[in-house]
C-alpha cells in the first residue's frame, strides 16, 4: 500500500488570503477545499479548483460546523439530521464547481472539530458518513478511532491520516489545536517516514504510538507549510501510492 499527500486548503474568505495554496499545490496528492462554512466563499473554492486542475490534483470536500468566525475549530452541539443537511450543503456547493471544471469529487474530510468530534461522538461520526453515502466516495479520518468504525461499518472506503503539522498525545489522540505552529520541515519528514516504515508515530511526550495510514496531511496555514510540504514530499516518494 502507497501513500499520497493532502492538504487543507482554500481557506481564504473575500480579500483576505489564508495559506500559499499556489506553492503548496505541486507537492500534494489531493487537496481538500474548504466549503464556506469555517472559511471560504464561492470565488475562493473556484479558484482553488481551477488550481487543483492545472497541477492534476485530486479534489475533496472539506467541511465543517457552521463556525466561520471560529475558523470551524470550536465544537458545537448539532443533531444528526441537522448536520447531516449541513454537511450536504456544502459537499453540494463545491460539487458544483467540481462539475464545471469537469472534476469528480474525489473524498470527503471533516475540518477541525467536526474532525475531532467524530472520533468521540457517533451520532457526529454517523451524520457524517450519511452525507458520505450519497457520493459513495473514501473519507479521511484517523485508524482506530469511532472515524474508521463507523464509515467502514456502513460500507464507506476509509483512508487513514497521519499529521505532519500537529502533535498526538500518549494514548495516539490528535492534538487539534485553535493555531498551528511551525515545524522543522526535516524533522517532520523522518517522523512520516518513520510511520510508513514502522508503523509509529513520536507523541508530544518523546513515546512512542501505533500509527497506520493512507495519507500524509499539511495544512496550508501551518508556518511554513511550502517548506514542509516540499520536504514531506521528496522523502515519501518512494512510498507513493
Amino acid at each position: 500500500m502507497g501513500v499520497v499527500i493532502n492538504c487543507d486548503m482554500g481557506e481564504g474568505f473575500g480579500l483576505y488570503r489564508c495559506g500559499d495554496d499556489e506553492g503548496i499545490m505541486p507537492h500534494i496528492h489531493i487537496a481538500n477545499v474548504a466549503c464556506g462554512f469555517h472559511a471560504s466563499d464561492p470565488v475562493v473554492m473556484r479558484r482553488t479548483v481551477r488550481l487543483a486542475a492545472e497541477h492534476g490534483v485530486a479534489v475533496g470536500a472539506h467541511p465543517s460546523f457552521p463556525d466561520l468566525q471560529g475558523f470551524g475549530r470550536r465544537e458545537m452541539v448539532m443533531g444528526r439530521d441537522e448536520l447531516s443537511a449541513c454537511l450536504l450543503y456544502q459537499i453540494g456547493a463545491l460539487k458544483a464547481f467540481l462539475d464545471v471544471a469537469g472534476l469528480p469529487l474525489n473524498h470527503i474530510k471533516p475540518h477541525g472539530a467536526l474532525y475531532g468530534a467524530a472520533t468521540r461522538h457517533e451520532h457526529v461520526a454517523h451524520a457524517i458518513a450519511d452525507a458520505a453515502e450519497t457520493y459513495g466516495v473514501p473519507v479521511l479520518g484517523m485508524a482506530g478511532t469511532l472515524h474508521e468504525t463507523v464509515y467502514r461499518e456502513r460500507g464507506l472506503p476509509f483512508m487513514a491520516e497521519y499529521y505532519v503539522d500537529l502533535d498526538y498525545d500518549a494514548s495516539g489522540k490528535l492534538i487539534i489545536t485553535r493555531e498551528h505552529d511551525a515545524k522543522d520541515p526535516a524533522e517532520a519528514a523522518r517522523r512520516a517516514v518513520r510511520v510508513m516504515t514502522e508503523g509509529k508515530a513520536t507523541a508530544i511526550d518523546g513515546s512512542d504510538v501505533p500509527m497506520r495510514c493512507d495519507c500524509v496531511c499539511v495544512h496550508s496555514d501551518t508556518p511554513g507549510a511550502v517548506e514542509l510540504a516540499r520536504a514531506v514530499n521528496e522523502a515519501l516518494r518512494p512510498y507513493f501510492a
